[in-house]
């Protein structure tokens, strides 16, 4: 009996100072990069890339020139599902974490150790938003040590909301559609708040890998994506057996 007790004692003195050298290495890690992360201003007043639209005097698109299609949206003007789908296959602990979840890292790591690469990356939205906007899209140790340092940042000086509108107008979802307003029209025709729920999943399958996991490139791949968001979203109970049974039947 003693011997587990003792055994136990070790096992939780190691664990606290496993964690307390991480965060002493963090501790470090931010004191020496800190001074180079984006100014406060620069996160709370993004500017967005749009193409230049020409009109006729009736208010009808004729022309349109720029590298990116984007069309700006504000966090209301998202749908719930939409929202639910997000968070289902990105990030399902978005409003629970403080930008860094250290499950996800910890995944990372093993990956880290296991393959001498970094290869799902843990990031969180949060991650992402400081990613997209800020650091350079190469995987190394260094440029994640930033994301967790900026995520951290962000989390900081916006809210959850505002975060994830970011993350809504600044990803790229395929076919020159950067934001979910830009691939809704881009995709199917249609505004934002007129996709179905299978939609909804399907622009959302296509975040991972945009340029060839779409409903254009390959279907095939997309389908399967987006019925694997379908699921998340059934087992997270934000939607229902009918939904996704009706869902997982749409053809697109």
């Amino acid at each position: 009996m003693r011997s587990t007790v003792v055994w136990i004692r070790s096992l939780v003195l190691l664990a606290l100072a496993g964690a307390g050298g991480a965060l002493l290495v963090l501790a470090a890690c931010y004191l020496s990069l800190a001074p180079q992360l984006p100014a406060a201003g620069a996160i709370r007043e993004v500017e967005y890339q749009i193409p230049l639209r020409i009109y006729t005097s009736d208010h009808k698109l004729i022309a349109e020139y720029g590298e990116k299609r984007r069309e700006p949206i504000t966090y209301e003007e998202v749908p719930e599902p939409f929202i639910q789908a997000v968070l289902a296959a990105e990030d399902e602990r978005f409003f629970e974490h403080p930008g860094v979840d250290p499950k996800g890292l910890l995944r990372a790591a093993v990956e880290l150790l296991r393959y001498q690469e970094i290869r799902s990356g843990g990031s969180t939205i949060t991650m992402q938003v400081a990613r997209n906007f800020y650091l350079p899209t190469e995987k190394t140790l260094t440029r994640k040590i930033y994301e967790i340092l900026l995520a951290l940042k962000i989390e900081s000086l916006l809210s959850k909301d505002q975060i994830l509108e970011l993350y809504m107008n600044q990803i790229f979802l395929g076919y020159r559609a950067y934001g979910v307003g830009a691939a809704a029209n881009v995709y199917y025709g249609k505004n934002l708040e007129q996709l179905t729920l299978a939609q909804s999943a399907m622009l959302v399958a296509s975040a991972q890998r945009p340029s060839d996991v779409n409903p254009i490139s390959n279907p095939e791949r997309a389908l399967e994506r987006r019925n694997y968001v379908l699921l998340r979203m059934l087992e997270l109970e934000n939607i229902s057996q009918e939904e996704y049974e009706a869902a997982i039947n749409e053809p697109d």
